[in-house]
């Protein structure tokens, strides 16, 4: 058999081979080399016995590459020790004629595939992809029909059926299927075909109440899927990650997750995050120059860039090569099981909670059946009432309407704007006693508006607001032409060269696609009717990203005359310190004291305005500058920029509500101390007349971690912070047991998010990192969203309470009636298919409708939750305790009543269990404490509840079933009087007792 050489690139004139065989083996490498070396149209041959690497250079006009490859793989087959070995899944080119094609890759996974070793242009036309115009709409339509979308494999949605199979895994429901067997075989079938029923009964709602939480959980998954940049149809747009197709065209850029596998194609100072897939604890230069020939472990594929991973620093433009389950992080994902959602604290401690009213009812139970026994009633029959009463007292919807009260709350969460990824996040939220806030786009619009311009000599008004293009420039309130004024032409230039945003243009505005001082750059260019497709003639020849330490943003562009140009935005101070000249709008002289005391005065009384101020500068060279000394020094200062991001109509109010709540606002901001203070002035979050400060990132680091302790209750605003000191506030306020929500947007604040107890990040504005770190997106990035979302966590810790006060005190109402009867051996004054029916009337629709009782209008005006005391406080337990003893007692005393006069047993125990429903209908009421209007669902649970009572005693197969007679008209005034009564008598709780101070 003929041994076929490995090809691992080829152009006309050049082609590389892979041989496995002569690895460390120089002599038959040499004995190649010497025999191909014969042929005259073979120039050059270089072998590499390490890398297995035969590398052959050629005159194509005189032979081909077919040919080559022929005589190779004679040389092979000739060496009588070669052993055969095929290359299984490779990427290798197959031979044509004279030419190579590259074929299509397929599905498989991505430990076989090695598009690090093509290069972009092979990987472009092997995906029939354009670098510039990307792919076609149909194209990629015809490429996610045929992969898929770019997301790994889901999990199997469990049908309703399988949910109501789940049901009978429950300990409770075992517990009701042994009920029904016990009666089963002591010989009460219709009994045990009723439990049976009601069994299924409450596996259905239960399994229904799970599906429709699942449902209104899934629902909200579309809010936390991500965007990425990409070019399709010659247009830059942002799409859903999850529609990526190989062949893609993205732009990355720092704070950015990439949403694929990816090959470089362009970058500029780019570093990745990639220890979510190698381990890597720091991050990884990547550059599309590299190319490679020999195989490479996947934490050196550093022309690749994977899905997963970060972007920490620079801006990339890659094509994608792999997506979803294809990708590395899909094969890895494929092959770890997922751990299971743990369970929130506040699940835990109901759930214990149902687990020790579980075993008080059983205690209780055996204590009726022995006490029932001794006083001679038929054991048979205490039997079926101490299960009856167990089935019946034990809350067994407790966990299911804790899901359905987190779900509903999650979903008007997410109604007003707040998508939860945690439900742990949602509980957490009625805890939190601090919020710590970015001032941009959170407390502010987020759309900056330059409103203010000034050189050395001049200073220029700009009219308009946020992303509109209609405005005019005014100098000394006269209208000007800004093309006209050369220091401002000049500024112009540098804040679009220096610019990494795209935007789409509408009619008078534009929709910013990036970073929104960007954007109001753009908008102030488009003001002075600069046509920014002008700038095509500069060349981007390389950059310096903006970083948050170095708060600077460099560029190094090429003119069509070759000329080159340096262009510097960033924060002021930083500009003007890496400046030696002034351009004063005639000319560029040596920058004087007297020009640094000035610009320090402009940007000191732009800050008192509240305006975000930014520096411009640049340098112009005939070269191209190589040190970072040569690019960043003896700069020429060209003037000053002023934006406002104005405070959102509703911050204000939402402030102060936070103020009534017992909750601190703190903000932690970038921006100068005197902008910070000055918003923070505007929305009453500071106030200096409380003693409140304001602490700059250089004085925080000058104070020990003592000293901030001890002083950190005080601030009220960080200004000019680092990530690293975000990061140590919110550990200082943790520590000092404080519930911390902190909120942010950009990969400075990702840290600090996730070290938060409830991190959040915006959806608009949000990066990527910090989206991921975070528990609760904001999707339209407003502070009053988060205030809206803790009033509505508030509200589900009192849901719970309220359903916890309504069930236990009718569970405890059961089985105090059912004890008294026991002692004074009597029969029980309800049966086992009575008590499971109760339990199925009230325990379903009313206390689903208590589950989603909306948010009290007060809530807001109470100091956070203890997370650390448990649900079922003193308070709850001994109005509970108060409550069921009255329904206990009732219910007891009108069966002995009627029992004693009528001697009616089926009679008293009827209007037992009609009066056990009907207080309970009644007290479902007094567990709310705003008008019945405010709940649509609570009117029609108690209608429904009632109609279930009603059929029971006045439908005959019913009556013969639940062991009723009907009852009169006498005996439903005595019932609901009852029941008004008890509806009137409350628990108070006491006050603890001051010893009074005795006057002289």
């Amino acid at each position: 058999m003929t041994q076929q050489p490995n090809i691992v690139s080829y152009l006309p004139g050049r082609i590389r081979f892979k041989i496995k065989e002569i690895k460390n083996n120089n002599s038959l490498a040499r004995k190649i080399k010497q025999l191909l070396l014969k042929f005259n149209s073979i120039k050059c041959i270089t072998t590499n016995i390490y890398s297995k690497s035969i590398l052959i250079y050629y005159q194509p006009n005189q032979i081909s590459a077919k040919t080559i490859v022929k005589k190779l793989s004679y040389l092979l087959t000739k060496y009588k020790n070669l052993k055969e070995n095929r290359v299984i899944n490779r990427v290798t080119p197959t031979l044509k004629q004279n030419s190579v094609e590259i074929p299509k890759f397929s599905k498989q996974s991505p430990q076989q595939k090695e598009w690090y070793k093509l290069t972009s242009q092979q990987i472009i036309k092997t995906l029939s992809s354009d670098p510039k115009q990307g792919l076609k709409e149909k194209q990629a339509q015809q490429i996610i029909e045929k992969l898929g979308p770019n997301q790994f494999n889901q999990k199997k949605k469990r049908s309703f059926w399988q949910l109501f199979l789940d049901q009978f895994k429950d300990f409770i429901i075992k517990l009701l299927l042994g009920a029904s067997l016990t009666s089963f075989l002591l010989g009460q079938v219709s009994d045990a075909l009723i439990i049976l029923a009601i069994t299924i009964l409450e596996a259905l709602l239960g399994s229904w109440q799970e599906f429709k939480a699942k449902k209104s959980l899934t629902s909200l998954k579309k809010y936390s899927e991500t965007e990425t940049k990409v070019i399709r149809n010659n247009i830059t747009t942002k799409i859903n990650s999850k529609k990526l197709v190989p062949g893609d065209i993205i732009s990355l850029e720092a704070g950015d997750i990439i949403p694929a596998d990816a090959r470089l194609i362009d970058s500029s100072k780019l570093k990745v995050n990639e220890a979510t897939l190698t381990g890597e604890s720091e991050a990884i230069s990547k550059t599309h120059k590299v190319e490679y020939t020999s195989t490479k472990p996947l934490a050196d594929r550093n022309n690749m860039i994977f899905m997963g991973t970060s972007i920490v620093k620079g801006r990339a433009k890659a094509i994608v090569v792999a997506t979803g389950n294809h990708t590395q992080m899909g094969y890895i994902s494929q092959k770890v099981n997922t751990s299971k959602q743990q369970s929130t604290p506040l699940e835990k401690d109901l759930h214990q909670l149902a687990k020790h009213i579980t075993w008080a009812c059983l205690a209780t139970c055996s204590g009726i059946i022995f006490t029932g026994f001794l006083t001679g009633q038929p054991l048979v029959q205490m039997i079926k009432t101490g299960l009856g009463l167990a089935i019946g007292a034990i809350p067994e919807g407790l966990a299911t309407i804790l899901t359905i009260s987190l779900a509903f709350g999650v979903k008007k969460i997410a109604e007003r704007g707040a998508i939860v990824k945690q439900l742990s996040a949602t509980e957490n939220l009625s805890c939190t006693d601090i919020i710590c806030t970015d001032k941009t786009g959170t407390l502010t619009t987020g759309q900056m508006t330059v409103t203010e311009v000034q050189t050395i000599n001049h200073k220029y008004k700009v009219s308009g607001r946020g992303y509109s293009t209609i405005g005019k420039f005014y100098c000394n309130q006269q209208l000007i032409n800004p093309q006209k004024r050369q220091d401002l032409k000049q500024l112009l230039t540098i804040a679009s060269l220096c610019n990494n945003t795209s935007y789409e243009k509408n009619s008078e505005s534009l929709k910013v696609i990036g970073d929104p001082t960007e954007g109001a750059l753009l908008v102030l260019a488009h003001k002075a009717n600069l046509d920014l497709t002008d700038f095509d003639c500069y060349t981007r020849k390389d950059e310096i990203p903006f970083d948050s330490e170095t708060k600077k943003m460099t560029v190094i562009c090429q003119d069509g005359s070759g000329n080159y140009s340096i262009n510097v935005k960033g924060a002021p101070d930083i500009i003007l310190a890496k400046c030696s000249n002034i351009f004063d709008g005639k000319q560029i002289r040596k920058l004087t004291k007297e020009d640094t005391e000035k610009i320090n005065t402009q940007i000191k009384e732009m800050g008192n305005k509240a305006l975000r101020v930014m520096g411009f500068a640049c340098k112009k060279l005939d070269y191209k500058p190589t040190t970072d000394h040569m690019i960043e020094e003896g700069l020429t200062f060209i003037g000053l920029t002023g934006m406002i991001d104005p405070p959102r109509s509703k911050v204000k109010d939402a402030i102060k509500q936070c103020r009534q709540a017992g909750i601190k606002v703190i903000m932690i901001t970038g921006d100068h101390k005197r902008t910070a203070k000055a918003i923070g002035k505007k929305l009453n979050l500071f106030d200096p007349t409380k003693n409140e400060q304001v602490l700059t990132g250089q004085q925080l680091n000058n104070l020990s971690k003592q000293q901030l302790t001890e002083k950190i209750d005080r601030i009220s605003i960080f200004a000019r912070t680092s990530p690293q000191q975000k990061l140590r506030i919110v550990k200082v306020l943790k520590e000092k047991g404080h519930v911390v929500t902190m909120t942010g947007d950009g990969v400075n604040d990702a840290p600090a998010i996730k070290e938060a107890d409830i991190g959040i990040a915006m959806g608009q504005s949000g990066t990527d990192i910090a989206q991921e770190a975070s528990s609760i997106v904001l999707t339209d990035d407003n502070f009053t969203t988060i205030v809206d979302a803790i009033k509505e966590g508030r509200s589900i810790s009192s849901n719970i309470k309220r359903f916890l006060k309504y069930v236990l005190a009718g569970n405890i109402g059961e089985a105090i009636a059912i004890f008294i009867s026991a002692i004074l051996g009597l029969p029980p004054p309800l049966i086992a298919s009575q008590l499971l029916l109760i339990n199925f009337i009230t325990e379903g629709f009313p206390a689903l409708s208590l589950g989603i009782e909306p948010a009290d209008h007060n809530n807001m005006k109470k100091p956070p939750r203890d997370g650390q005391q448990s649900i079922l406080d003193r308070n709850l337990l001994s109005q509970i305790l108060f409550k069921g003893s009255l329904l206990g007692a009732s219910t007891a005393g009108l069966y002995l009543t009627n029992y004693f006069t009528t001697g009616n047993l089926t009679k008293a125990s009827t209007l037992a269990y009609a009066n056990l429903v009907i207080t309970q209908m009644v007290h479902v009421f007094q567990c709310r404490n705003k008008p019945i209007r405010a709940n649509r669902y609570i009117v029609p649970a108690v209608i429904i509840s009632c109609l279930l009572l009603l059929s029971s005693i006045y439908l005959p197969p019913l009556m013969q079933l639940f062991g009723t007679v009907p009852l009169q008209l006498f005996d439903w005034i005595i019932i609901l009087s009852i029941s008004s009564l008890i509806s009137l008598i409350n628990y108070t709780p006491q006050k603890k007792l001051t010893q009074s101070t005795p006057t002289c």
